[in-house]
């Protein structure tokens, strides 16, 4: 960061009073510029012993897949976030999601919320964001073709539980190595 975005003047990276990490301050206004973790949230759409998941159409890792998810937005609860990104993606609609992982990337700066949830029907479809969608067993998982190792990460621990047949919250931070 170079200007204050209150104000338009230079800052600089000082710890300021009160506090105890480095944060952009503004020499003129004085205003304190944090710099905080992204949320990013999740779901991974259930039908008939299926997950859905999408091919990504834009960077970074177009052309590999991953379950819905996205940056959540100002004003809206996870749940809220889930069911949009679920439906953005992959016009699928999603119902009685519950929290299902909270994986720490602290290394980029991101907190990933995965939720599960069945779909309401099989209808779906490719949004803006997916070449295409499609209904996987979880025996056929494109694990080579996964976009990110978080993503990876949640799908391996889902198939757990699925084995299993008991699921748990799951919450973890993952190594950089893995992100």
């Amino acid at each position: 960061m170079n200007y204050c975005s209150a104000c338009g003047a230079p800052v600089t990276k000082k710890i300021p009073a009160g506090d105890n990490l480095p944060r952009f301050v503004c020499d003129t206004c004085q205003a304190i510029h944090y710099h905080n973790p992204k949320i990013v949230v999740g779901c991974i759409p259930e039908w008939d012993g299926h997950i859905l998941l999408c091919r990504r159409a834009i960077e970074p890792k177009s052309g590999l897949w991953t379950f819905p998810a996205g940056f959540m937005e100002i004003g809206e609860s996870t749940e809220q976030a889930a069911v949009r990104e679920t439906l953005e993606e992959s016009q699928a609609q999603v119902e009685r999601i519950c929290l299902f992982a909270v994986l720490s990337l602290p290394h980029i700066g991101q907190a990933y919320l995965v939720f599960r949830g069945p779909m309401g029907s099989p209808d779906f479809g490719a949004g803006e964001e997916s070449l295409e969608v499609q209904l996987f067993s979880l025996s056929a998982i494109p694990w080579d073709e996964i976009a990110f190792p978080v993503v990876k990460d949640a799908l391996c621990r889902y198939v757990d539980d699925v084995t299993r047949s008991e699921f748990q919250v799951h919450v973890a931070t993952l190594p950089d190595r893995l992100t």
